[in-house]
């Protein structure tokens, strides 16, 4: 089965015609490395599926530092949700880091598919519900948490994302600058 059905299985089931269906509304397509899905700036028309790679958003403020705002891996969705939601300009970037097997799903798409099949309205909702909380946690956690206790975080959430991404983008997630963050990383390995 597909991943994106998988991930899809594990909040509603759907018959093997709405699989058919579902995928009939999405495309898949292999990017490299170092391209920008979607510019700050622009509208977001789509949502994202990654099958293979690693895709991050960002923003670059007005003292070109960027903010990694989320890293998306197997199995995860990446999207600018303001933007696609709005369909206003948004704020963020994505990018493919690694190369990638992403499935897209447009915004005109999903609306369609609310209509043909209810229950993926079920589905989306509970993503939408656990991005609203995992960001939430995401932003306590970089209010109340010491450095290092969110590098560990991250580690557990992120796992093998340690060794495949720029330490500068882990530590921009984080909220460090790179110096602190490699400082910071040399005392953790000295202390094991």
């Amino acid at each position: 089965m597909a991943l994106i059905l998988e991930n899809i299985a594990k909040h509603v089931s759907l018959t093997p015609e709405e699989q058919a269906h579902f995928l009939s509304k999405t495309e898949t397509k292999i990017y490299k490395a170092k391209t920008i899905l979607l510019n700050a700036g622009e509208v977001c028309k789509h949502s994202y599926f990654v099958n293979s790679g690693i895709l991050r958003s960002f923003n670059i403020n007005d003292n070109i530092v960027e903010h990694v705002l989320s890293f998306s891996c197997p199995g995860w969705w990446i999207s600018d949700m303001y933007s696609f939601f709005s369909q206003k300009p948004g704020q963020l970037f994505i990018e493919v880091l690694e190369d990638a097997e992403v499935v897209s799903l447009s915004k005109e798409n999903q609306e369609q598919l609310y209509l043909d099949i209810p229950k993926l309205e079920r589905f989306f909702r509970i993503l939408i519900e656990n991005s609203l909380v995992a960001n939430q946690q995401r932003l306590m956690d970089n209010l109340s948490l010491p450095a290092e206790e969110r590098f560990e975080k991250f580690c557990t959430k992120y796992g093998t994302l340690v060794h495949k991404v720029p330490q500068k983008q882990i530590a921009s997630f984080i909220g460090v600058t790179p110096e602190f963050f490699s400082k910071m990383k040399a005392r953790l390995l000295k202390s094991k």
